[in-house]
């Protein structure tokens, strides 16, 4: 949540007259610990509610959208290179865009099918050998700032670079892009 909007600043000011319309309802207690239990009740209601708006707001004000995206391998350096244009569709300006690549490898090829690619126990790992074979995960994740200060109906291009394991074939990518 970088940027703030109208409707953010609207929110918050609205779960503080919230929270003061509570206190001083709350003040006909004549009781004073039964009082600030009410203070304290209402000040973590209104708290937790506007967190959680703010979350919301940013998730329906700022919007972005890929245009383009494509991808090469650069076979000398074993890199997988990105490049591709991220536009926002919103009406706010977007303070932050994540781009999440997942690469998932194709273990499942005739013939090479074995338990341990089905099935591979992840418990006790205290009692095996200190020399472990050089593990090969089948998926990788990586996430990547594409683009800062993004107005609206602005179209940046970007380009990411990440390592791309030899042993990896037929591979699916799939994004996931992210902003606030």
């Amino acid at each position: 949540m970088t940027y703030f909007t109208v409707l953010h600043w609207l929110a918050l000011l609205f779960f503080l007259a919230l929270f003061i319309l509570l206190v001083i309802l709350s003040r006909k207690e004549t009781r004073p610990n039964v009082f600030w239990s009410m203070v304290f009740a209402s000040f973590l209601v209104t708290s937790t509610a506007a967190v959680f708006s703010m979350f919301v707001l940013d998730k329906y004000t700022k919007k972005a959208r890929i245009v383009s995206i494509e991808n090469h391998r650069i076979l000398r350096t074993e890199e997988i290179v990105f490049k591709g244009r991220i536009e926002n569709i919103g009406r706010f300006t977007i303070g932050k865009c994540k781009l999440t690549v997942k690469m998932i490898n194709n273990p499942i090829e005739s013939g090479k099918l074995s338990g341990k690619a089905l099935y591979n126990p992840s418990g006790m790992e205290f009692f095996k050998t200190k020399e472990k074979k050089k593990e090969r995960p089948n998926t990788i994740t990586r996430e990547f700032v594409v683009a800062k200060k993004l107005k609206p109906g602005e179209i940046r291009p970007f380009t990411i670079r990440m390592h791309y394991p030899p042993y990896f074939s037929k591979t699916r990518l799939i994004y996931h892009l992210y902003c606030h």
